[in-house]
């Protein structure tokens, strides 16, 4: 381990204290109940997991509860059916393109176990968290407690996994489930205190990992190796990252998005919620929900047009959707 679509539009009224490279400032829309459940259900339910969008725009979302698993809409928000064999637990999660296709990667808060599957719900690889050594595991109760919060792929195969509600370590193996290496942590040089979920940079070369680093309120750049490069401070308890383009979309728990630029200059927020008794929990009901502004962000992912789809914890199950302005 080291140390080193009956839609409105609502136009979001937004100020940009940073400019990107070219001197353009994006702009972003709000899409009205763009979502449709599936008919026998009046919401999506129980969401404390992520989103995820495919090259072909299908939106994938994770969920608990009565259809609990990973249910699958199309570009309109039309409900199209549950990933099968896809758990109920999978807290974080990927879509990543390989040579072979279209792959799933969740990370399993409960089951303590990382998965590969395709979109039709094979799996094709399972990594058991008995593979990581025993000395890096949390132990409570006499038993390990791996509580696996996200996982992220790198463009060579590696996969890196972080135990976000447990030991804080992010853990790395090859594109076989071969485990490698581990870093991070509690303790010094990182000071993690809830690396909640994590996503592979490739604005930078080579490549990082940000880290949301929630309840010290800050993202955290690491190399590939896990040294640590960059800290952006002074967040709202950054929960997940994606990035698109020049920009790495925060959702912060705390009620908004912050999207910044590579040095972590913030050049737009979405969705600010200045309701305090609203942010951070997962008991705002839908009456209360109101378009474009979050609650409790807690994953986010980008389609291949830079629209933003940001799924919230929340009991009944919310995802918001911010469409890139033309």
């Amino acid at each position: 381990m080291k140390n080193a679509f009956h839609t409105s539009l609502f136009v979001l009224m937004l100020t940009a204290p940073a400019t990107l490279a070219n001197g353009s400032e994006p702009k972003y829309v709000a899409v009205e109940n763009w979502l449709k459940p599936a008919p026998d259900m009046e919401t999506i339910g129980q969401a404390h997991g992520d989103v995820a969008v495919a090259s072909n725009g299908d939106v994938y979302v994770s969920v608990g509860g009565a259809r609990g698993g990973i249910q699958v809409f199309d570009s309109t928000g039309k409900y199209l059916r549950n990933v099968p064999n896809a758990p109920a637990d999978f807290h974080g999660f990927v879509i990543h393109q390989e040579q072979a296709g279209e792959f799933i990667y969740g990370a399993r808060l409960t089951g303590q176990s990382i998965l590969k599957m395709q979109l039709d719900g094979r799996i094709v690889l399972s990594i058991a968290g008995s593979t990581i050594p025993p000395e890096l595991v949390r132990v409570r109760n006499g038993m390990p407690s791996l509580r696996l919060t996200n996982v992220d792929v790198a463009s060579d195969g590696r996969i890196f996994v972080v135990d976000g509600y447990s030991s804080d370590v992010i853990h790395c193996f090859d594109a076989n489930g071969k485990y490698l290496d581990s870093f991070g942590g509690k303790e010094a040089p990182y000071g993690f205190k809830t690396c909640h979920k994590i996503a592979i940079d490739n604005r930078f070369d080579p490549p990082r990992i940000l880290c949301c680093d929630r309840e010290n309120r800050r993202v955290v750049h690491l190399s590939m190796d896990g040294e640590v490069l960059n800290v952006v401070k002074e967040m709202k308890r950054p929960a997940a990252v994606a990035v698109h383009g020049e920009l790495a979309a925060i959702a912060e728990i705390e009620g908004r998005v912050s999207l910044l630029d590579k040095e972590g200059k913030t050049v737009l927020q979405l969705g600010a919620n200045e309701v305090k008794a609203q942010t951070a929990t997962n008991k705002v009901k839908p009456a209360d929900w109101r378009t474009g502004i979050l609650t409790a962000p807690h994953g986010l992912d980008f389609d291949s047009h830079g629209n933003l789809f940001v799924t919230e914890y929340n009991v009944y199950g919310r995802v918001v959707r911010y469409d890139l302005a033309k």
